[in-house]
């Protein structure tokens, strides 16, 4: 009998000094970003405009994330902390999810919000008409949408365990797995 196992981590290291912008190109990496010389660093690296404008929530939940991580924002690298401007439609969603990577607080800026939480799957979702600000614990804290990671996994998980573990039909498994 074979049998298999894989493991694996994420998280931010410790942050190894204060002041290390990212460099996409560069060579050595610190706290998983490599630091660009302190030389080239400029006051964009600091720098991201269009967070007071509002994103476009009409989809399919009803609304926008806009990420401020390292990736938008290089002179957060190795702080880490992150952040996202929620936008909400009128009985818009944020669809369960958690971040790998964080923990999250929100505020709320404009409107008001409706809030749940599932302790078994440490997610969050709302249900609202406003503008929040979301603050992370991580440069980098990552996204798994509950979902995706079920309904839109690939490989497929097989229709007839979802449908088992959901307790509900096998064609309703198959429905929603092909909006993924």
């Amino acid at each position: 009998m074979l049998i298999t196992c894989s493991f694996a981590l994420a998280s931010d290291n410790s942050p190894l000094q204060d002041f290390c912008v990212a460099d996409p190109n560069g060579p050595v990496l610190v706290n998983g970003f490599p630091c660009k010389d302190a030389k080239l660093v400029q006051a964009n690296d600091f720098f991201l405009s269009g967070l007071h404008l509002m994103g476009n929530t009409s989809n399919a939940v009803g609304s926008r994330v806009t990420p401020v991580t390292v990736a938008q924002l290089p002179g957060l690298n190795t702080l880490g902390i992150s952040m996202a401007r929620i936008d909400f439609a009128p009985w818009g969603i944020n669809p369960p999810h958690t971040h790998p990577r964080a923990t999250e607080i929100l505020t709320v800026i404009e409107g008001s919000i409706q809030v749940g939480r599932s302790r078994s799957l440490s997610e969050e979702y709302w249900i609202c008409n406003a503008i929040a600000i979301v603050g992370l614990s991580s440069q980098n804290p990552g996204v798994i949408t509950i979902a995706n990671a079920v309904f839109g996994a690939k490989p497929d998980i097989p229709s007839d365990l979802l449908a088992k573990a959901f307790q509900v039909d096998v064609k309703v498994v198959d429905q929603i797995q092909s909006k993924f």
